[in-house]
């Protein structure tokens, strides 16, 4: 016998229904359309009559269709639909308004004669009658409201759903409505314990149901909301709060710092001072690292903030004591800077076919493991896993294959969070007999209440200050649409930079015509950003530069005529790639042309001017990424945002934001404010719609801090949940498919 929530709606709905809601949306069970919350909710009001309506005013109508046609525009593209409705409410008969829909696909098939419906919008007059142009509306069901007054219709907010083309809100809802009114809402097990409830004053579950699905008031649907809000971070807080836990009690294996190895070593030779902020969380490292449970920490910074010498200190601290330490990379071009850079910071120190704290040589070999390397670098680089004689071992996800194998490894660094997943963490974490110590590296600030969110179940250390040397980093946003000259001037500015004897990023959000893209193009979505989207009217977004297209371009502009033009991109193979970062790295080539390959990890301290070209594809997060490639050799920075889109643009005030600041935890801040919620707990990675509900880091967080502090508290006094039963069983169902692995993503 299934539970409420697990009965098909079939049962509830019928065949044709539910294979809708299936097929649109994925709900398939009672529970799913139960969870499937309003997006909003439409105050109906008071109605007005027609013949009241207060002229340039925002007004609220009932209405039926009276008569509806639809007409091609005659002087641009699209069409008019035009509807006459009537409100049949009046003291002196029966008044008309006339409604009008550009490009109403949606309004020309639903409005039909006799529909009656709530109408919303700002009252103009077109040729001397009353106009509503494009006002929002819902569909009301005759049957449902025909005992109620109009005053009552008006007073009962409308729940607007997130639908799709072919499941629209009015059908979400008349769904819902029937499903709590044949559901035992009282049967359902209540996640929430008594305790909480009363103390916050919070209904129970089956009349919060009620409340923000078929909601009698206003008042009622935000109560039920405060109570699926602060349910749904209680959940998620318990199930970090859990995991913290479970954690601590793991064995790990010890590596206390010693005296005389490696990493005194390293420290001597160093040619600069280690900044505060990096001694302070050295520190930190070093104390977590020889306790004999897992270190599970979060190091986050500003692009050159200097954490790769904080990793590699805590790495070489494992090193001394015996053991060996990976680091994860995302792409093989980051990889291998990390492994030459390394050997460079290292210098001396690097050993081949050394491992350990030999006081007299003290040295430690550091080998790369990538997916494309020959046949005999790779078993010479698995033999140097496997044998312990590598200290450090540096790859990509080819340390995840079942090949690969390791002596005693200590420290696991991951660089770049936000692009593994869950399995891909776990995987390396495995091939250890202990767990090993893991430290998370990003350079993406992190607001606090993500951090309380998305990695709850890691202690988070910031670096915030920049090391001596690093140049201010000036940005520029080029607007092409109100100064097309300007484009002439970008490459005479990159021609002017090569003849000084420094170098220029040239970066693109494709590779090729076809569409393939390593950029963050979410900014093609019109529900991400604000609402704003490229095309206006209906019209397509201009193509993207392309790594491709530019190329062969700048090949031919007269500014840069004898200047030496390189590209990168992550379609290349190993070989090409490796070529192509040698040739930049060295100076042979002055411009390199490329996607966002480039953005983390690669380190040219020659370049200086950095062109973005389509800029407004990118998010504000990698933006600010990219920028921090230029500027690192002691010569000031540029970067140029270049646009094409039309001052006043959403987009373009992302772009602004940009260049306004150099703090990332500001801009941070700014980008999580315009992303959806699935973008920032990486959603994508699973093939899943976002894993929040209701709950958003940016607004909620006196929500996420009180639900934090009572999941310690449950937590703390029953570890297993074993006296929570319904808690326990909704976090199971909150994080499914991946449950609580989940909490290991970022």
């Amino acid at each position: 016998m299934p539970s409420e929530r697990e009965i098909p709606l079939s049962r509830l709905l019928g065949a044709g229904s539910a294979k809708k809601l299936a097929a649109a949306l994925g709900l398939e069970t009672a529970g799913d359309l139960l969870d499937y919350f309003p997006r909003r909710y439409i105050q109906r009001g008071e109605l007005t009559p027609i013949s009241r309506l207060p002229l340039d005013e925002d007004a609220t109508l009932l209405a039926r269709v009276v008569k509806s046609s639809t007409r091609r525009m005659a002087t641009r593209r699209g069409s008019i639909t035009e509807v006459l409705v009537s409100d049949g409410f009046t003291d002196h008969g029966v008044d008309t308004i006339s409604l009008t829909f550009f490009n109403g696909f949606q309004a020309s098939r639903q409005l039909t004669p006799g529909t009656v419906a709530m109408f919303s919008g700002r009252v103009g007059r077109y040729k001397g009658r009353l106009q509503l142009t494009n006002p929002e509306y819902t569909l009301l069901d005759p049957e449902e409201d025909s005992g109620l007054t109009p005053e009552e219709i008006a007073g009962r907010p409308i729940p607007v759903y997130p639908a799709s083309a072919k499941v629209t809100s009015w059908q979400i809802a008349k769904a819902t409505g029937i499903l709590v009114g044949q559901l035992d809402l009282e049967a359902l097990a209540d996640p929430l314990p008594e305790r909480l409830r009363q103390k916050y004053r919070l209904p129970g579950l089956g009349d919060a149901y009620r409340m923000v699905h078929v909601p009698p008031t206003q008042e009622a649907w935000m109560l039920a909301r405060q109570r699926f809000l602060y349910e749904e971070a209680l959940v998620l807080q318990t199930a970090l709060a859990r995991r913290r836990i479970q954690h601590a009690q793991l064995p790990s294996r010890p590596s206390p710092a010693r005296r005389g190895g490696i990493l005194d070593a390293f420290d001597a030779r160093l040619p600069f001072e280690l900044t505060a902020g990096q001694r302070a969380v050295g520190e930190e490292l070093a104390a977590e690292l020889a306790e004999p449970h897992p270190m599970n920490r979060l190091l986050q910074g500003e692009v050159g903030s200097g954490k790769t010498v904080v990793a590699l200190r805590a790495m070489l601290q494992v090193v001394d004591d015996g053991g060996q330490a990976a680091l994860l990379a995302p792409t093989e071009v980051l990889a291998a800077q990390h492994c030459a850079s390394i050997r460079r910071t290292l210098g001396p120190l690097v050993r081949e076919g050394l491992l350990g704290a030999d006081p007299d040589a003290p040295g430690v070999e550091v080998v790369l493991l990538t997916g494309s390397q020959s046949a005999g670098e790779r078993k010479r680089a698995l033999l140097a896993a496997a044998s312990g004689q590598a200290g450090i071992v540096v790859g990509t996800h080819a340390l995840l294959s079942e090949h690969v194998a390791f002596a005693d490894l200590g420290l696991v660094v991951v660089d770049e969070q936000h692009r593994f997943g869950v399995e891909q963490r776990d995987a390396l974490r495995a091939k250890s007999l202990a767990t090993p110590h893991l430290l998370v590296m990003t350079a993406t600030p992190i607001p606090r209440t993500v951090a309380m969110t998305v990695f709850g179940d890691l202690e988070t250390s910031v670096l915030s200050e920049l090391p001596a040397g690093r140049s201010p980093i000036a940005t520029h946003v080029v607007g092409l649409a109100e100064n097309p000259a300007w484009e002439r001037r970008i490459w005479a500015r990159a021609r002017e930079e090569a003849e000084a004897g420094r170098q220029v990023y040239v970066v693109c959000p494709q590779i090729g015509e076809s569409g393939e893209d390593e950029g963050d193009l979410e900014a093609l979505d019109d529900a991400t950003w604000g609402g704003g989207s490229l095309a206006d009217n209906g019209s397509q977004a201009p193509p993207a530069a392309s790594v491709a297209a530019t190329t062969a371009r700048l090949e031919e502009e007269e500014a840069l005529a004898g200047v030496r033009i390189g590209s990168l991109h992550g379609r290349m193979d190993a070989a090409e790639k490796s070529a192509s970062m040698e040739s930049f790295a060295t100076g042979t080539t002055q411009v390199l042309v490329a996607t966002t390959v480039v953005e983390v990890g690669v380190d040219v301290p020659n370049a200086t001017l950095m062109v973005i070209l389509d800029a407004d594809r990118f998010g504000i997060a990698q933006l600010h990424q990219l920028r921090g490639r230029v500027g690192r050799g002691g010569h000031p920075g540029t970067c140029l945002l270049v646009t094409s889109l039309e001052p006043g643009h959403p987009s373009r005030a992302r772009l602004d934001a940009v260049a306004a600041s150099t703090d990332g935890f500001v801009l941070a801040q700014k980008d999580l404010e315009q992303r959806r919620e699935g973008d920032i707990l990486g959603a994508t990675q699973s093939g899943r719609r976002s894993t929040l509900r209701l709950l958003r880091v940016t607004r909620d967080t006196e929500v996420i801090e009180r639900a934090r502090q009572d999941a310690v508290e449950i937590v703390e006094e029953d570890p297993q949940l074993s006296s929570h039963a319904p808690l326990r069983n909704a976090i199971e169902a909150y994080l499914e498919p991946e449950k609580e692995v989940f909490l290991e993503r970022g």
